[in-house]
C-alpha cells in the first residue's frame, strides 16, 4: 500500500469516483469530499495532497485553499488544481495562492496520476538528504521539521512556496537566484508559470518577515538574493 494519503474535493460525484477508483489503483489512499464545506470537516493534516477543483458552491476552491495557507496546520499541503477555468488570470491566481500544479479540464487520467507522482516525488522527506533542523538568521527561524517559520519566537504564517522560496535563499546566504532558477527549483517543470509569479511571492514575503524584508535584495537583471 502506497503511504501517501489524498483527498479529492470536486461536486462532480461521477469525477471523484473516477479518480478515487484510478489512484486507488496506483496504490494511494483516497478519500473524497464533494464540496469545500465538507471537505473542511475532516482532519485535513493527514493528508499528503488535495486534488482541488476551483469552481464549487458557496467556498470555491480558491477560497479554500487561501484559508488552508491561513492555518499553519495546513498551510505546507500540496495543492493541485482541478478546474475548466483555463485563462492566464484563473492559473496565475492559482499559483500565487500557491498552487503545486493547474491541471484544465477535460484531463486525461493518465496526466493526472503523472502529476501527482511529481508533486510527492517533490515533497518525499525519504527521498531528501539529511538537513539541519533549523534555519536561522538573527530573530529570524525556519523549523525545518515542522514547516514553521518564528519571527523574534512568534510563528509567521507561510504558504507552501513562500516558505520553499525563504528556505532556498536562506540555504544560500548571499547568492543570486535568476527567477528563471527559482522557477525551475520551487515549481515544477511541468506547468508553465509566469516570470512575475515569483516577484508576487517575493514581495508578499517581505511583508512578512518585516525588518528583514530588506535582506532579499533584487540584482536588477539577475534576480534576488538573502544578504547575510
Amino acid at each position: 500500500m502506497n503511504p501517501y494519503r489524498i483527498l479529492v474535493v470536486d461536486d462532480e460525484e461521477d469525477l471523484c469516483e473516477i479518480l478515487q477508483f484510478n489512484l486507488e489503483t496506483e496504490g494511494y489512499q483516497v478519500d473524497v469530499a464533494y464540496s469545500a464545506e465538507e471537505a473542511l470537516k475532516k482532519d485535513l493534516t493527514v493528508y499528503h495532497l488535495l486534488l482541488l477543483d476551483v469552481m464549487m458552491g458557496e467556498i470555491s476552491g480558491f477560497r479554500m485553499a487561501r484559508m488552508l495557507n491561513e492555518n499553519p496546520k495546513t498551510s505546507s499541503i500540496p495543492v493541485i488544481f482541478l478546474t475548466a477555468k483555463d485563462t492566464e488570470n484563473d492559473r496565475l491566481t492559482g499559483f500565487n495562492i500557491g498552487a503545486d500544479d493547474y491541471i484544465s479540464k477535460p484531463f486525461s487520467i493518465r496526466e493526472v496520476i503523472a502529476r501527482v507522482k511529481v508533486v510527492l516525488r517533490r515533497v518525499d522527506k525519504n527521498s531528501e538528504p539529511e538537513m539541519p533542523s533549523t534555519l536561522t538568521y538573527e530573530t529570524l527561524t525556519m523549523q525545518l521539521d515542522n514547516k514553521k517559520v518564528l519571527l523574534d519566537g512568534q510563528e509567521i504564517p507561510f504558504t507552501k512556496k513562500e516558505y520553499e522560496i525563504l528556505k532556498l535563499l536562506l540555504e544560500n546566504m548571499n547568492r543570486v537566484f535568476t527567477r528563471e532558477e527559482m522557477l525551475s527549483r520551487i515549481w515544477s517543470d511541468e506547468v508553465v508559470v509566469l516570470d512575475r509569479t515569483v516577484d508576487v511571492n517575493i514581495t508578499r514575503l517581505r511583508k512578512k518577515i518585516g525588518p528583514y524584508g530588506k535582506q532579499i535584495v533584487t540584482r536588477l537583471g539577475y534576480g534576488y538574493c538573502f544578504e547575510g
